[in-house]
């Protein structure tokens, strides 16, 4: 039996995993508190939502491989599940294609599955330029360990995105031009439309406006000089 709590699951994403259809599967608990967090439950109280076993979410995969084809693993922070490498390893041997999405605290875990060729796309939040990341993660962050998933990332074969959720009032826009140096080079790099909602972390955050599609837009074209790619995602 595979050691992991999955505590959610999406049946059908077309905008999780890039270029596939894809199933996505929530592991619970987070090391970070994000205030802007939308999974406050997953994130603080994992043991309240319900378990589904790794058994039954791979049956239901291969019941509805014939349309998905490809999972994407979030959360929470999944790279702190010890049964994670053997869950992708299983859903590897069965043929589906693997997303993972992670806040990039735990490089070693990022470091076994990239050098076992078990993923097929990664997307690392970087929350903050590093003055700002304890701030914005709610904790002590190891900015040793965050430069260090973004250096596997970026040096790897897989596809990948970096991503910043934008926040008014805390990420300004020379903020953002700080993290787009700090990534330097990479492939792609998408900033994230800040939406409030009454599942927040913080609830203080729930009537914040966020920044106008416009700002974001002029931030995007600012960091152009900096990465490959960068895409404004609302």
């Amino acid at each position: 039996m595979i050691p992991i709590a999955i505590r959610g699951i999406q049946l059908t994403s077309l905008v999780d995993f890039p270029g596939e259809v894809c199933t996505t599967v929530f592991l619970g608990g987070c090391n970070f508190r994000c205030p802007w967090c939308h999974n406050a439950d997953m994130v603080l109280r994992p043991s309240v939502l319900p378990e589904i076993s790794p058994a039954e979410v791979l049956n239901l995969l291969i019941r509805r491989r014939s349309w998905v084809q490809a999972v994407c693993i979030t959360g929470g922070e999944p790279t702190l599940a010890p049964g994670l490498e053997e869950f992708v390893r299983t859903l590897k041997s069965r043929g589906f294609k693997v997303k993972l999405d992670t806040n990039g605290s735990q490089p070693d875990v990022i470091a076994r599955l990239l050098a076992g060729d078990l993923l097929d796309y990664v997307a690392m939040d970087v929350k903050a330029p590093p003055e700002k990341y304890d701030l914005l993660t709610g904790t002590g962050a190891d900015l040793e360990a965050i430069k260090e998933s973004i250096a596997l990332i970026k040096n790897s074969r897989v596809a990948y995105e970096f991503r910043t959720t934008v926040v008014p009032g805390l990420l300004e826009e020379e903020d953002l031009l700080a993290i787009g140096q700090m990534l330097a080079g990479a492939r792609r790099y998408v900033l994230q439309q800040f939406r409030p909602a009454g599942t927040l972390l913080n609830p203080g955050l729930r009537e914040l406006l966020p920044y106008p599609e416009t700002t974001l837009d002029h931030i995007a074209a600012r960091l152009q000089p900096f990465l490959a790619e960068v895409e404004v995602k609302s």
